[in-house]
């Protein structure tokens, strides 16, 4: 096996979360319940001299009481504790600790940034490895490893970097409805020791990893981390979220993982030299991770939409337009062969394609979708979902099936394709609402199809122009 402590932690013969409790909630309970419920392969040791007994294991009262080496540390102890507990691993002959444990060097406090301190210097004399401190490690549900209970056990083709914990927990639990499932989620803190740059590269050569999210607040290494990312994305998307943009941001970001922001414009010119993909929002890292992870590369702007009606395609096209989309006419020899196909409104009809003219059932949203799909003057299409498709599909059909019919998905799916579906607020009856229903079991099938979708076509407009500069940046 690899000596990438990255690898010796997915790969550990034995864990010890020291702190554990019986509670699954939070903390230590939270991460052996993590290990447990996940399956993981190795030996599980509870550590806690408050405590005999933890979920059905025998807890021990201090690392040194564990009959084994243990290969892999949970340090979930106050920040007073935590260099005796480093010490004991050390004895134990851990190679990588996890240190949860808070209220260090992101206090400010000369006390907590001179323990942080021992503790690096501890682990360099000792040849053990550091995750955080002040972070909450790693997700990766194929390797039986989680930090909260709650996550999807299925894994997927994302990796995430996150120097918050608490958002990494934000985005693993929101992406699944977009059908984001993550190979490995790294929580990395205040990074004294393994930083960013460590597992992004981890996550580049990762083969169980095909696009990489991060969140980051402040580089440890500039110079190193502008090499990890010219290396990470020639070899696949790698997506930014940088936190700590304004001044009060940059306030933040040193108070929560003791980081130096560095100025957004230097974040910029960072992405633009390596051809990393900078998002503007939570919302939009997940948008990029569903559009890397389910549509083909976009190879040009031009963009045909098709599925709306008045105001609808109006707003369509303005998004299109200011995301940097070209919303091209319709040639004549288009319009030709939509009149030779009997549509009446032949003449009226445009791109946006408001579906709202039309006068019966010859002009549907799957023809126009067919058309733009086998005409080269378009790169890409937008379908906004819920607009009648044409005659009712035939009884007996899966909604899988229902949809390739409507929107003539044998066709359209040559081309890189997103599905506009709008979101709508829970209220009072909602639980028995057809249209709530409805825009589920879209959003079901839509996953199960591998087709991206967005609540607004601007926010897909976005992502597709961010997703085209990524494969125009590395085509060249």
């Amino acid at each position: 096996m690899s000596r990438n402590p990255i690898d010796e932690v997915l790969h550990a013969k034995s864990a010890a979360v020291v702190g554990a409790t019986p509670s699954g909630n939070w903390g230590g309970g939270g991460f052996l319940a993590g290990l447990i419920q996940y399956g993981f392969k190795g030996n599980i040791y509870p550590v806690n001299p408050k405590y005999t007994e933890a979920m059905g294991l025998k807890v021990y009262p201090t690392l040194l009481d564990i009959p084994e080496q243990v290969d892999y540390v949970i340090s979930c102890v106050p920040a007073r504790l935590a260099l005796g507990i480093l010490e004991q691993a050390v004895q134990k002959g851990a190679k990588t600790t996890h240190l949860f444990t808070a209220r260090l060097a992101e206090t400010g406090r000369t006390e907590g940034i001179e323990t942080e301190k021992k503790i690096l210097e501890l682990a360099k004399k000792s040849g053990m490895r550091l995750i955080g401190p002040n972070c909450m490690g790693v997700y990766a549900p194929a390797h039986g490893i989680s930090f909260h209970a709650d996550f999807p056990k299925e894994s997927g083709p994302v990796g995430l970097v996150s120097q918050s914990g608490m958002l990494a927990r934000e985005i693993v639990k929101n992406a699944p409805f977009r059908g984001i499932y993550f190979s490995k989620v790294f929580s990395y803190g205040n990074a004294i020791d393994l930083n960013e740059s460590d597992f992004i590269r981890y996550l580049a050569d990762d083969p169980e990893t095909s696009v990489i999210l991060c969140y980051i607040e402040g580089a440890k290494d500039g110079p190193r981390l502008f090499k990890t990312l010219k290396y990470a994305a020639a070899k696949k998307p790698v997506v930014i979220l940088k936190g700590g943009r304004g001044q009060s941001g940059a306030r933040a970001t040193s108070s929560h993982t003791a980081s130096l922001a560095g100025s957004f414009n230097t974040w910029g010119a960072l992405a633009a030299q390596t051809g990393a993909v900078m998002a503007d929002s939570v919302e939009e890292l997940i948008d990029l991770a569903a559009t890397f992870r389910f549509l083909p590369s976009v190879k040009g702007k031009r963009v045909g939409v098709a599925g709306g009606a008045g105001g609808s395609s109006v707003l369509a096209a303005d998004g299109c337009e200011s995301a940097g989309l070209d919303v091209i006419p319709l040639s004549d020899a288009f319009r030709q062969s939509l009149k030779a196909q009997g549509v009446s409104v032949w003449d009226w009809i445009g791109n946006p394609a408001d579906l709202s003219i039309r006068e019966d059932e010859s002009l549907s949203v799957g023809l126009m979708l067919e058309m733009m799909a086998r005409d080269p003057d378009f790169d890409l299409l937008i379908s906004i979902m819920g607009m009648p498709g044409g005659a009712p599909p035939k009884p007996g059909l899966t909604p899988e099936e229902i949809f390739r019919q409507q929107y003539r998905l044998d066709v359209t799916r040559n081309k890189p394709f997103m599905a506009i579906v709008a979101d709508k607020s829970l209220g009072v009856g909602d639980d028995i609402d057809f249209e709530w229903k409805m825009l589920c079991q879209t959003r079901t099938t839509l996953i199960k199809l591998g087709i991206p979708f967005y609540p607004t076509a601007q926010r897909a407009a976005i992502a597709a122009a961010k997703a085209f500069e990524y494969y125009r940046y590395f085509n060249r």
